[in-house]
């Protein structure tokens, strides 16, 4: 991906979102550090912007944006396994891997690659023992803060573990 964010928006206390969007397709939404705004410029990146604003209002609020074909075969069947995980619940990287005869690590590999965080909500995989684990391949600072707040959002976890 060529970087050019096509709207950034504050998503809530401590983060925003970056997304990237050709003129049909989502390429890419990042988790960034709190920064200035910046308005949608393509008619995609508008209704993906309302479509995060809704989420983020509501958590319960499903996604219906096109997506760029992403990934390798493995990890789509990962980020296919995410988006079974209903509203409210969590998965261990262990049960997606069990699921996928697959190992722990790979999967966290996929999660970390995914590129379309939170339509593909990969925030709710935890560690084995229930803690975070990791998020967006980072073990600390503010992307594990943004973990958090994710799943206090979605209700998986009135205090989530470190």
């Amino acid at each position: 991906m060529d970087g050019t964010w096509q709207a950034i928006i504050a998503a809530a206390p401590g983060f925003n979102l970056g997304l990237r969007c050709s003129a049909d397709e989502i390429l890419g939404i990042d988790y960034l550090p709190p920064g200035p705004e910046q308005a949608p410029r393509l008619p995609l990146a508008r209704e993906a912007v309302r479509q995060l604003r809704a989420w983020l209002k509501d958590p319960g609020f499903e996604f219906s944006l096109p997506l760029a074909p992403a990934g390798t075969p493995f990890q789509r069947r990962v980020w296919a396994q995410i988006n079974a995980i209903p509203l409210g619940q969590t998965r261990s990287y262990g049960q997606i891997a069990a699921q996928l005869n697959s190992g722990p690590r790979a999967v966290g590999g996929a999660c970390g690659a995914n590129p379309y965080p939170p339509v593909v909500p990969c925030h709710r995989v935890l560690a084995a023992n229930g803690g975070l684990g990791g998020f967006a391949n980072a073990r600390g600072g503010f992307l594990l803060d943004v973990k958090r707040w994710l799943l206090r959002h979605e209700g998986c976890l009135p205090d989530a573990p470190g």
